[in-house]
């Protein structure tokens, strides 16, 4: 039977070894991630010839062949964060109670007729993390950042369960004379910073309705999201690879199974993100190295690579 091959693979990588992956501790075998977005998949393989040559004109004699390398090569449509760590080498942490994670978040904000700022999200505040650090910005009319002023560290503490953040004029007026005060007396030109009073109230004790304000802050999060950390004495792990895909007989037309094994490839590190708002959306390069090793099923010998190919779907089905 002649196959021609035109179809993608779907691919799953299996643990080698027991071991973490984000919150599951999992056992060697246990399947770690499928890929089912692919849009290439590639099995290279290559081998080094050295020859002895001698005589008249200095002609090939004899030929040696090794250092044999095989690379699986895959190209997938969609990330997700399991398989950015595979891609990575990184941790993946789940955010929880113990562990939360402080989402970064930054929004243009309206002063209400109270005086008020409502945001998106609940600000953390500095009870949640010393780390914590808040930042409020006057916006001038045309939209950008007043540049008059230095971002305002303070804390927005929201009230009750929600995201609206009252006494605001009255704490970031606190701030900034703080803030003057530091650095009034010992930076030379430094120069003190009164708000025009077109951006306060008729009372002048808040700030005028309308008054647009660019907020930089964090959200604590206790659920709901993931963090990849990429640390740098850690990389892309080993894994068993099963890659399934179609071959179509010429003969009859009909696709028969196929099944490509790599029992033991390690990930390279090696990736690129790319963001742009045109062109073509990003794709994520996965390239891992092929190392002999015994299959599940022949512990006689060990492999690079096993291609499988079902010829009689009978077999299949019935076993």
């Amino acid at each position: 039977m002649k196959f021609g091959v035109r179809e993608i693979c779907d691919v799953v990588l299996k643990k080698k070894a027991p071991g973490w992956f984000g919150k599951l501790y999992l056992e060697a075998g246990m399947p770690v991630i499928y890929f089912d977005t692919l849009k290439t998949s590639t099995l290279e393989g290559a081998a080094t010839t050295v020859y002895a040559q001698g005589g008249k004109g200095n002609p090939r004699l004899v030929a040696w062949e090794g250092d044999r390398t095989v690379t699986f090569t895959m190209e997938d449509a969609l990330i997700s964060p399991e398989s950015f760590s595979v891609l990575s080498g990184a941790g993946l942490m789940d955010a929880s109670t113990e562990q939360p994670i402080f989402v970064h978040a930054t929004q243009q904000v309206a002063v209400d007729a109270e005086g008020a700022i409502t945001l998106e999200n609940k600000p953390a505040v500095a009870a949640d993390s010393k780390y914590v650090e808040t930042y409020v910005m006057i916006m001038t009319s045309d939209g950008a950042i007043d540049t008059s002023f230095p971002p305002v560290q303070m804390d927005l503490v929201a009230t009750g369960d929600t995201n609206t953040v009252t006494n605001l004029y009255t704490d970031f007026k606190k701030a900034l004379d703080a803030y003057d005060a530091k650095y009034k007396d010992t930076v030379h030109g430094y120069t003190e910073h009164i708000i025009p009073a077109s951006l306060l109230n008729d009372a002048q004790d808040g700030f005028a309705k309308d008054t647009i304000l660019y907020v930089d802050y964090y959200v604590k999060a206790n659920k709901g999201v993931k963090q990849i950390d990429i640390e740098a004495g850690k990389f892309g792990g080993s894994y068993y690879l099963e890659a399934s895909t179609l071959f179509r007989d010429q003969a009859t037309g009909e696709d028969y199974a196929a099944e490509f094994i790599i029992p033991n490839c390690k990930v390279q590190s090696n990736f690129t993100f790319t963001m742009a708002p045109s062109g073509d959306p990003s794709t994520f390069t996965f390239t891992m190295d092929a190392f002999p090793d015994y299959t599940k099923f022949d512990k006689t010998k060990k492999v690079i690579a096993a291609l499988q190919i079902v010829e009689d779907h009978e077999v299949v089905k019935n076993g």
